[in-house]
Protein backbone atom coordinates (compact mmCIF):
# COMPACT_ATOMS: atom_id res chain seq x y z
CA UNK A 1 0.00 0.00 0.00
CA UNK A 2 1.22 3.60 -1.21
CA UNK A 3 2.33 6.43 1.97
CA UNK A 4 -0.55 6.49 4.25
CA UNK A 5 0.41 9.72 5.42
CA UNK A 6 0.29 11.04 1.64
CA UNK A 7 -2.80 9.22 1.02
CA UNK A 8 -4.59 10.57 4.65
CA UNK A 9 -3.11 13.72 3.64
CA UNK A 10 -4.56 14.07 -0.19
CA UNK A 11 -8.18 12.92 0.99
CA UNK A 12 -8.11 15.04 4.56
CA UNK A 13 -8.15 18.70 5.39
CA UNK A 14 -7.30 20.77 7.89
CA UNK A 15 -10.54 20.33 9.39
CA UNK A 16 -10.63 16.80 9.36
CA UNK A 17 -7.43 16.72 10.67
CA UNK A 18 -8.20 18.85 13.60
CA UNK A 19 -11.81 17.02 14.21
CA UNK A 20 -9.46 13.85 14.60
CA UNK A 21 -7.46 15.06 16.77
CA UNK A 22 -10.56 16.22 18.99
CA UNK A 23 -11.77 13.04 19.10
CA UNK A 24 -9.14 11.28 20.07
CA UNK A 25 -8.44 13.75 22.99
CA UNK A 26 -12.12 13.29 24.08
CA UNK A 27 -11.77 9.87 24.24
CA UNK A 28 -8.43 9.55 26.31
CA UNK A 29 -9.75 12.94 28.29
CA UNK A 30 -13.16 10.99 29.14
CA UNK A 31 -12.02 7.75 29.67
CA UNK A 32 -9.62 8.87 32.30
CA UNK A 33 -12.48 10.51 34.22
CA UNK A 34 -14.16 7.80 34.12
CA UNK A 35 -11.22 5.60 35.74
CA UNK A 36 -11.08 8.57 38.12
CA UNK A 37 -15.09 7.93 38.93
CA UNK A 38 -14.14 4.04 39.15
CA UNK A 39 -11.28 4.80 41.77
CA UNK A 40 -13.66 6.99 43.98
CA UNK A 41 -16.57 4.25 44.09
CA UNK A 42 -18.88 6.43 42.07
CA UNK A 43 -18.96 3.44 39.29
CA UNK A 44 -19.84 -0.16 40.34
CA UNK A 45 -19.03 -2.93 38.64
CA UNK A 46 -16.51 -3.38 35.69
CA UNK A 47 -14.69 -0.34 34.20
CA UNK A 48 -12.91 -0.70 31.00
CA UNK A 49 -11.43 1.77 28.57
CA UNK A 50 -9.50 2.35 25.44
CA UNK A 51 -6.17 3.70 26.20
CA UNK A 52 -4.21 3.51 23.81
CA UNK A 53 -6.68 2.39 21.02
CA UNK A 54 -7.66 6.00 19.96
CA UNK A 55 -6.07 6.14 16.86
CA UNK A 56 -8.22 2.83 15.92
CA UNK A 57 -11.12 4.06 17.24
CA UNK A 58 -11.11 7.63 15.43
CA UNK A 59 -9.62 6.65 12.19
CA UNK A 60 -11.88 3.38 11.24
CA UNK A 61 -14.73 5.03 12.25
CA UNK A 62 -13.65 8.63 10.47
CA UNK A 63 -13.46 6.57 7.07
CA UNK A 64 -17.24 5.50 6.95
CA UNK A 65 -19.70 7.80 4.84
CA UNK A 66 -22.63 9.17 6.77
CA UNK A 67 -25.01 6.47 6.04
CA UNK A 68 -22.79 3.49 7.22
CA UNK A 69 -23.20 1.55 10.21
CA UNK A 70 -20.38 0.28 12.80
CA UNK A 71 -20.35 -2.69 15.50
CA UNK A 72 -17.88 -1.39 18.25
CA UNK A 73 -17.47 -3.04 21.18
CA UNK A 74 -15.87 -1.66 25.02
CA UNK A 75 -12.30 0.03 23.65
CA UNK A 76 -14.02 1.95 20.77
CA UNK A 77 -15.87 5.08 22.46
CA UNK A 78 -13.63 7.62 19.99
CA UNK A 79 -15.90 5.45 17.08
CA UNK A 80 -18.83 6.37 19.17
CA UNK A 81 -17.95 10.03 19.43
CA UNK A 82 -17.44 9.86 15.87
CA UNK A 83 -20.82 8.32 14.77
CA UNK A 84 -22.59 10.60 16.81
CA UNK A 85 -22.94 8.99 20.10
CA UNK A 86 -23.57 12.54 22.73
CA UNK A 87 -20.74 12.24 24.70
CA UNK A 88 -23.65 12.33 28.42
CA UNK A 89 -24.80 8.68 27.42
CA UNK A 90 -21.11 7.48 28.29
CA UNK A 91 -21.29 9.25 31.71
CA UNK A 92 -24.95 8.45 32.48
CA UNK A 93 -24.24 4.38 31.40
CA UNK A 94 -21.30 4.30 34.00
CA UNK A 95 -23.19 5.69 36.27
CA UNK A 96 -26.61 4.22 36.06
CA UNK A 97 -28.54 7.07 35.28
CA UNK A 98 -32.00 7.49 33.52
CA UNK A 99 -30.23 9.28 30.73
CA UNK A 100 -28.38 6.47 29.42
CA UNK A 101 -29.83 5.14 26.40
CA UNK A 102 -30.97 2.27 28.78
CA UNK A 103 -32.43 4.78 31.18
CA UNK A 104 -29.89 3.32 33.97
CA UNK A 105 -30.41 -0.30 33.62
CA UNK A 106 -27.81 -1.52 31.47
CA UNK A 107 -24.48 -2.12 32.89
CA UNK A 108 -21.14 0.32 31.94
CA UNK A 109 -20.11 -2.42 29.30
CA UNK A 110 -23.30 -2.83 27.05
CA UNK A 111 -24.35 0.85 25.86
CA UNK A 112 -26.64 0.57 23.09
CA UNK A 113 -29.55 2.18 21.58
CA UNK A 114 -27.12 4.96 20.42
CA UNK A 115 -29.12 5.40 17.28
CA UNK A 116 -29.15 4.72 13.77
CA UNK A 117 -24.91 4.16 12.68
CA UNK A 118 -23.59 2.49 16.06
CA UNK A 119 -25.46 -1.07 16.79
CA UNK A 120 -26.05 -2.57 19.82
CA UNK A 121 -23.14 -3.95 21.92
CA UNK A 122 -22.93 -7.68 22.62
CA UNK A 123 -20.99 -8.91 24.98
CA UNK A 124 -20.50 -12.04 23.44
CA UNK A 125 -17.40 -10.42 21.28
CA UNK A 126 -17.31 -12.62 18.55
CA UNK A 127 -20.93 -12.12 17.47
CA UNK A 128 -19.94 -8.66 16.53
CA UNK A 129 -18.92 -9.69 13.37
CA UNK A 130 -22.47 -12.11 11.81
CA UNK A 131 -24.35 -9.10 13.39
CA UNK A 132 -22.46 -6.43 10.55
CA UNK A 133 -22.10 -9.48 8.23
CA UNK A 134 -26.40 -9.72 8.64
CA UNK A 135 -26.77 -5.96 8.36
CA UNK A 136 -24.50 -5.63 5.35
CA UNK A 137 -26.49 -8.45 3.68
CA UNK A 138 -29.86 -6.29 4.66
CA UNK A 139 -27.78 -3.41 2.43
CA UNK A 140 -27.07 -5.44 -0.57
CA UNK A 141 -30.86 -7.32 -0.71
CA UNK A 142 -32.02 -3.32 -0.47
CA UNK A 143 -29.48 -2.12 -3.35
CA UNK A 144 -28.33 0.49 -1.04
CA UNK A 145 -24.53 1.93 -1.40
CA UNK A 146 -23.72 1.26 2.29
CA UNK A 147 -21.23 -0.10 4.55
CA UNK A 148 -20.82 -2.00 7.68
CA UNK A 149 -17.36 -1.88 9.94
CA UNK A 150 -16.71 -4.24 12.75
CA UNK A 151 -14.25 -3.42 15.10
CA UNK A 152 -12.67 -6.48 17.91
CA UNK A 153 -9.84 -7.49 19.04
CA UNK A 154 -7.21 -10.07 17.91
CA UNK A 155 -8.78 -12.46 20.50
CA UNK A 156 -12.22 -12.42 18.90
CA UNK A 157 -10.34 -14.45 15.70
CA UNK A 158 -10.46 -17.50 18.11
CA UNK A 159 -14.33 -17.38 17.97
CA UNK A 160 -16.87 -19.68 16.01
CA UNK A 161 -18.80 -16.50 15.53
CA UNK A 162 -15.66 -14.61 13.51
CA UNK A 163 -15.52 -17.92 10.84
CA UNK A 164 -19.34 -17.46 10.41
CA UNK A 165 -19.99 -14.26 9.87
CA UNK A 166 -16.35 -13.46 7.94
CA UNK A 167 -17.02 -16.59 5.80
CA UNK A 168 -20.39 -15.37 4.98
CA UNK A 169 -19.44 -11.70 4.31
CA UNK A 170 -16.52 -13.34 1.91
CA UNK A 171 -19.03 -15.89 -0.04
CA UNK A 172 -21.78 -13.26 -0.53
CA UNK A 173 -19.13 -10.31 -1.22
CA UNK A 174 -21.00 -8.28 1.23
CA UNK A 175 -19.91 -4.71 2.37
CA UNK A 176 -18.50 -5.80 5.47
CA UNK A 177 -15.19 -3.83 6.56
CA UNK A 178 -13.60 -6.16 9.86
CA UNK A 179 -11.19 -3.85 11.46
CA UNK A 180 -9.34 -5.68 14.36
CA UNK A 181 -7.21 -4.19 16.99
CA UNK A 182 -4.46 -6.43 18.25
CA UNK A 183 -3.39 -5.63 21.14
CA UNK A 184 -1.08 -8.27 22.40
CA UNK A 185 -3.40 -10.02 24.99
CA UNK A 186 -6.56 -11.30 25.17
CA UNK A 187 -6.97 -10.88 28.84
CA UNK A 188 -4.11 -12.52 30.36
CA UNK A 189 -3.53 -14.67 27.21
CA UNK A 190 -0.59 -13.47 24.81
CA UNK A 191 -0.94 -13.21 20.81
CA UNK A 192 1.43 -15.80 20.75
CA UNK A 193 -0.57 -18.18 22.82
CA UNK A 194 -3.83 -17.48 20.66
CA UNK A 195 -2.92 -17.42 17.31
CA UNK A 196 -0.18 -19.69 14.99
CA UNK A 197 1.55 -17.04 12.36
CA UNK A 198 0.59 -13.76 10.96
CA UNK A 199 -3.21 -13.14 11.41
CA UNK A 200 -3.40 -11.53 7.87
CA UNK A 201 -2.32 -14.19 6.41
CA UNK A 202 -5.48 -15.91 8.08
CA UNK A 203 -7.68 -14.06 6.04
CA UNK A 204 -6.69 -15.81 2.71
CA UNK A 205 -8.24 -18.54 3.79
CA UNK A 206 -11.40 -16.51 3.63
CA UNK A 207 -10.50 -15.24 -0.14
CA UNK A 208 -10.40 -11.78 1.88
CA UNK A 209 -7.88 -8.89 0.84
CA UNK A 210 -6.08 -8.09 4.32
CA UNK A 211 -3.66 -5.23 5.16
CA UNK A 212 -1.67 -4.75 8.71
CA UNK A 213 -1.11 -0.91 9.77
CA UNK A 214 0.71 0.88 13.10
CA UNK A 215 -2.57 1.46 14.90
CA UNK A 216 -0.97 3.81 17.18
CA UNK A 217 -1.11 5.92 13.72
CA UNK A 218 -4.19 7.61 13.13
CA UNK A 219 -3.25 8.54 9.51
CA UNK A 220 -2.14 4.97 8.61
CA UNK A 221 -5.49 3.46 10.44
CA UNK A 222 -7.80 6.23 8.60
CA UNK A 223 -5.89 5.56 4.91
CA UNK A 224 -6.24 1.56 5.13
CA UNK A 225 -9.89 1.71 6.33
CA UNK A 226 -11.17 4.33 3.85
CA UNK A 227 -9.43 1.83 1.35
CA UNK A 228 -11.23 -1.02 2.66
CA UNK A 229 -14.50 1.22 2.61
CA UNK A 230 -14.50 2.39 -0.62
CA UNK A 231 -13.47 -1.40 -1.84
CA UNK A 232 -17.14 -2.30 -0.16
CA UNK A 233 -18.95 0.50 -1.60
CA UNK A 234 -17.59 -0.95 -4.94
CA UNK A 235 -19.15 -4.06 -4.81
CA UNK A 236 -15.93 -5.97 -4.21
CA UNK A 237 -16.57 -7.50 -1.04
CA UNK A 238 -15.87 -7.50 2.19
CA UNK A 239 -11.68 -6.66 3.98
CA UNK A 240 -10.06 -7.08 6.93
CA UNK A 241 -7.83 -4.48 8.39
CA UNK A 242 -4.93 -5.61 11.01
CA UNK A 243 -4.16 -2.30 13.34
CA UNK A 244 -1.36 -2.79 15.78
CA UNK A 245 -1.27 -1.77 19.14
CA UNK A 246 -0.84 -1.78 22.78
CA UNK A 247 -3.32 -2.28 25.68
CA UNK A 248 -1.54 0.20 28.00
CA UNK A 249 -4.09 -0.55 31.18
CA UNK A 250 -5.20 -4.24 32.39
CA UNK A 251 -8.09 -5.36 31.10
CA UNK A 252 -10.02 -4.11 33.26
CA UNK A 253 -9.87 -1.61 35.95
CA UNK A 254 -9.80 -4.80 37.93
CA UNK A 255 -6.87 -6.33 36.34
CA UNK A 256 -3.50 -4.43 37.12
CA UNK A 257 -1.74 -6.64 34.13
CA UNK A 258 0.27 -7.99 36.23
CA UNK A 259 1.38 -10.78 33.11
CA UNK A 260 2.77 -7.64 30.54
CA UNK A 261 6.35 -7.24 30.77
CA UNK A 262 7.50 -3.89 31.71
CA UNK A 263 9.81 -3.58 28.83
CA UNK A 264 6.80 -3.96 26.60
CA UNK A 265 4.50 -1.58 28.03
CA UNK A 266 7.41 0.65 28.02
CA UNK A 267 8.48 0.30 24.33
CA UNK A 268 4.87 1.02 23.52
CA UNK A 269 4.09 4.00 26.05
CA UNK A 270 6.73 6.04 23.77
CA UNK A 271 4.34 5.56 20.92
CA UNK A 272 1.13 6.67 22.58
CA UNK A 273 -1.26 7.56 19.80
CA UNK A 274 -2.22 10.97 21.24
CA UNK A 275 1.12 12.20 21.66
CA UNK A 276 2.52 10.67 18.83
CA UNK A 277 -0.35 12.75 16.27
CA UNK A 278 0.15 16.18 17.86
CA UNK A 279 3.59 15.48 17.30
CA UNK A 280 3.02 14.82 13.72
CA UNK A 281 0.27 18.22 13.44
CA UNK A 282 3.06 20.48 15.15
CA UNK A 283 5.94 19.29 12.59
CA UNK A 284 3.96 19.39 9.72
CA UNK A 285 2.77 22.86 10.14
CA UNK A 286 -1.02 21.87 10.94
CA UNK A 287 -1.61 23.53 13.91
CA UNK A 288 1.03 24.99 16.62
CA UNK A 289 0.96 23.93 20.46
CA UNK A 290 -1.50 26.97 21.05
CA UNK A 291 -4.12 25.19 18.76
CA UNK A 292 -3.74 21.93 20.38
CA UNK A 293 -3.71 23.35 23.64
CA UNK A 294 -7.21 25.30 22.83
CA UNK A 295 -8.64 21.96 21.28
CA UNK A 296 -7.72 20.06 24.63
CA UNK A 297 -9.02 22.37 27.03
CA UNK A 298 -12.74 22.26 24.62
CA UNK A 299 -12.57 18.04 24.69
CA UNK A 300 -11.58 19.02 29.09
CA UNK A 301 -15.07 21.43 29.36
CA UNK A 302 -17.36 18.81 27.00
CA UNK A 303 -15.95 16.54 29.60
CA UNK A 304 -17.38 18.38 32.26
CA UNK A 305 -20.56 18.98 30.95
CA UNK A 306 -21.41 15.51 29.67
CA UNK A 307 -20.20 14.38 33.64
CA UNK A 308 -22.61 17.36 34.78
CA UNK A 309 -25.38 16.03 32.28
CA UNK A 310 -25.16 13.02 33.52
CA UNK A 311 -24.86 13.35 37.38
CA UNK A 312 -28.21 15.91 37.59
CA UNK A 313 -30.36 12.70 35.58
CA UNK A 314 -32.06 10.61 38.25
CA UNK A 315 -31.58 7.26 39.32
CA UNK A 316 -33.73 5.19 37.73
CA UNK A 317 -37.28 4.34 38.92
CA UNK A 318 -38.01 1.18 40.66
CA UNK A 319 -41.54 1.08 39.27
CA UNK A 320 -40.05 0.50 35.72
CA UNK A 321 -37.69 -2.55 36.35
CA UNK A 322 -40.32 -4.78 34.31
CA UNK A 323 -40.57 -2.46 31.25
CA UNK A 324 -38.56 -2.78 28.22
CA UNK A 325 -37.95 -6.72 29.02
CA UNK A 326 -40.01 -7.86 26.04
CA UNK A 327 -40.62 -5.85 22.85
CA UNK A 328 -43.24 -2.83 23.45
CA UNK A 329 -44.87 -0.34 21.19
CA UNK A 330 -44.60 2.31 23.65
CA UNK A 331 -41.08 4.11 23.75
CA UNK A 332 -39.36 5.30 26.44
CA UNK A 333 -40.22 9.43 27.19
Amino acid sequence: MADPLVIAHAQLTTQDLEALYRYMILQRLAEDRVVKLYQSGAIVGACFTGYGHEAIAVGAAYALGPDDVASTLHRDLGARLVLGMPLGYYFANFLGRTGSPSRGREGNLHIGGLGPRILLHTDFIGATIPVAAGVALGFTVRREPRVAMALFGEGTLASGEFHEGANLAAVLRLPVVLVCWNNQFAYSTPLAREVAGPIVERMAGYGMPACSVDGNDVLAVYAAAKDAVDRARRGDGPSFVECRTMRMRGHSEADDAFYVPKPLLDEWRRRDPVERFEQHLVERHVFGADRLRSIRETALADVDAAQAWAEASPPPDPAELSERVYCEERPWP
